[in-house]
């Protein structure tokens, strides 16, 4: 695989430090990480390991305390916070372990989400989100609310939504933490086959060693440090 175009994101010797009850917690303590485009990556590590703070650093729902985050070339930790808000919408997906889909709300306009914040016209949204659906074999269930579909269902619906707005890069965090080993299986073939057939990158946090097998990339945590890292786009 060729990076020439340069990392879908990269860290570069970010630390994340917390205040909890007057005492500094070090959740990363200087971590270097390139993902380039296409690229398919886990990030595996005990509980405490900081592959969960590192997931939120590359996902630009959070700031390091020292290093720098880039996002399709770009210093976000220079950016403000509406500024961060656009990249983070522009340029990356999220699928979480609960879905964090609205319940009062259809599968088709759940996916559309992401392209209202960008002002798209509705008909056009909802083209594009019928489209995503599509793509992870839900056609079937657009006007489907979420309690009127199967765990399985609802996080294609997650992934579908992430990957509306076409981002370079799908962040997924425990994306079958909440399902049945079948179903688990279902999903990860669903996101294999959009990393091979769309060329997104993904890189999904994980305990599951069965699952993280499945990436061509592990990395693994320890103690805020990376421990290990099968190569990829180091």
């Amino acid at each position: 695989m060729t990076d020439d175009v340069g990392p879908a994101i990269e860290a570069l010797d970010v630390t994340r430090t917390y205040a909890l009850e007057g005492v500094d917690v070090h959740a990363l303590r200087g971590v270097s990480l390139r993902i380039a485009p296409g690229e398919y990556a886990a990030i595996v590590g005990p509980s405490g390991s900081g592959k969960s703070t590192l997931m939120h650093l590359l996902g630009l729902l959070d700031r390091p305390t020292e290093g720098v985050v880039r996002v399709a070339g770009v210093d976000a930790t220079t950016l403000d916070d509406s500024d961060l808000a656009q990249l983070r919408n522009a340029t990356i997906g999220f699928v979480f372990q609960s879905f964090q889909l609205l319940p009062r709300t259809t599968a088709v306009d759940n996916v559309a989400l992401p392209l209202l914040y960008r002002g798209v016209r509705k008909t056009e949204r909802r083209q594009r989100a019928a489209a995503a659906l599509g793509a992870v074999g839900l056609e079937h269930r657009l006007q489907h609310k979420p309690a009127q579909m199967s765990g399985g269902e609802q996080q294609r619906v997650a992934i579908a939504r992430a990957l509306v707005a076409e981002p370079t890069l799908l962040l997924a965090d425990e994306p079958t933490g909440n399902l049945d080993t079948k179903t688990g299986d279902e999903i990860m073939a669903t996101l294999e086959r959009l990393n091979l057939n769309q060329g997104v990158a993904v890189a999904l946090v994980t305990h599951d060693r069965e699952i993280a097998s499945r990436a061509r990339r592990q990395i693994q945590m320890r103690d805020g440090l990376i421990e290990s890292d099968t190569g990829g786009a180091a």
